[in-house]
């Protein structure tokens, strides 16, 4: 509703006897001074007046609110008429799936007809023998199969791929554990020959063990001790063999003492 439509509809007039003071000034001016009959005339020319904006602000009051009616009723059709295509939309969509749902059941069963009729079987063509003398009376000598030949043939063949298998992991080197070992010889004291002692370390030889290089390395008071590295296999030698071989050359060894072990 408008601002002027508000004013219109507006019942409460708050300076109202100023309003009237003038509008009596007004018929005074017009038909001169009043007097009794005058004044009646003016207050009915006065209250007709009134009557006429009135009956001016009802009709337009009505007038708006017709209007205002009517474009609430047409956005009500229009609204209505939208609601009833959405409604005609998905029922069309629901006899659709209704349709689609009764076409699904009715095909399995249809489905199952034809898959009930199984394929016949067909029998495996016997394998025929001809028989180059015609006699019916070598029947023992004839295999009508060749069932023996084929599993024969079968082992020979299963046969030949293990010895194959056999012998391509025999030719395949063995992985072999192997440790590098680092010995601490030690002399009785300063006076032993210890490029003697070195000779006596080597001259200890079995299978699998290797001397590698060896330094001599100073102790205190000149007493130096062979360190002396050796590569054995570990199935082969073990460090508590070295020792007590080395040990027997009691004339020149100590002890002997494992400095450091590592895995190859």
């Amino acid at each position: 509703m408008s601002g002027l439509q508000c004013l219109a509809t507006e019942n409460i007039w708050f300076d109202k006897q100023r309003y009237d003071e003038a509008e009596r000034r007004f018929y005074e001016g017009v038909n001169g001074p009043s007097s009794p009959q005058q004044q009646v005339k003016t207050a009915l020319q006065q209250a007709k007046g009134r009557q006429q904006k009135r009956q001016h602000r009802n009709s337009s009051s009505h007038g708006g609110g017709d209007q205002e009616l009517v474009s609430r009723m047409k956005s009500l059709e229009l609204e209505n008429q939208t609601l009833h295509k959405v409604v005609q939309e998905m029922r069309a969509a629901l006899q659709k799936l209704e349709s689609r749902v009764v076409m699904l059941e009715k095909s399995p069963a249809a489905a199952a007809v034809p898959c009930a009729k199984a394929a016949p079987v067909q029998a495996a063509p016997v394998k025929q023998v001809k028989v180059e003398n015609g006699d019916d009376d070598d029947d023992d000598d004839i295999d009508l199969f060749g069932s023996d030949d084929d599993d024969e043939e079968a082992t020979r063949l299963k046969q030949e791929r293990l010895d194959a298998y056999a012998a391509k992991k025999a030719k395949k080197p063995a992985l072999i554990a192997k440790s590098s070992i680092i010995l601490d010889v030690k002399p009785w004291d300063d006076e032993t020959d210890m490029a003697q002692l070195e000779q006596c370390v080597r001259s200890v030889q079995m299978d699998g063990l290797l001397w590698g290089a060896s330094k001599l390395v100073p102790v205190g008071y000149g007493i130096k001790k062979l360190q002396i590295n050796c590569v054995v296999e570990d199935d082969k030698v073990g460090t508590d063999i070295l020792e007590e071989e080395i040990t027997k050359f009691e004339d020149f060894v100590q002890s002997v003492d494992v400095a450091a072990f590592n895995k190859i």
